[in-house]
């Protein structure tokens, strides 16, 4: 019977359902403090536009830029937002990628070294957030 309880669930009812269910499986496995944090990480980067320290972050060395710039597609394989460099091209081309909030579709992309002293939000699809930081 709650199965089908369930079933009649729409939009954000449905979508509250889903988060205490994430919450919940959280805690089992990882416990109650943790089950919060990423509660409240997203929470945070589904209400505020993609912004959380909280979120999954890959640090960027210098080693990592070349001539003062990282392309794109290399962002993505290095954090392993795409398996390979054919996959992140064909995600940046069929739009499937925004960086801090504008969509770029141009897979020669290039994100410049001063941009990362704040943090770069990387958003595959609509729901994969990953924050870019340069150490």
């Amino acid at each position: 019977d709650e199965i089908r309880e369930y079933e009649s669930l729409e939009g954000s009812e449905l979508n509250k359902a889903k988060e205490v269910l994430a919450y919940e499986v959280t805690k089992l496995v990882h416990g109650e403090e943790e089950a919060q944090k990423c509660l409240d990480a997203a929470r945070a980067v589904f209400a505020g536009g993609g912004r959380s320290t909280d979120m999954p972050t890959t640090e960027l060395s210098s080693d990592n830029f070349n001539d003062g710039s990282i392309s794109l597609i290399d962002m993505l394989v290095i954090s392993k937002l795409a398996p390979s460099k054919g996959e992140a091209r064909r995600l940046i081309q069929q739009g499937g990628i925004s960086v801090d909030d504008e969509k770029i579709t141009d897979f020669a992309a290039v994100i410049s070294e001063v941009k990362f002293s704040e943090g770069v939000v990387v958003k595959k699809g609509k729901k994969v957030f990953h924050r870019f930081i340069k150490k």
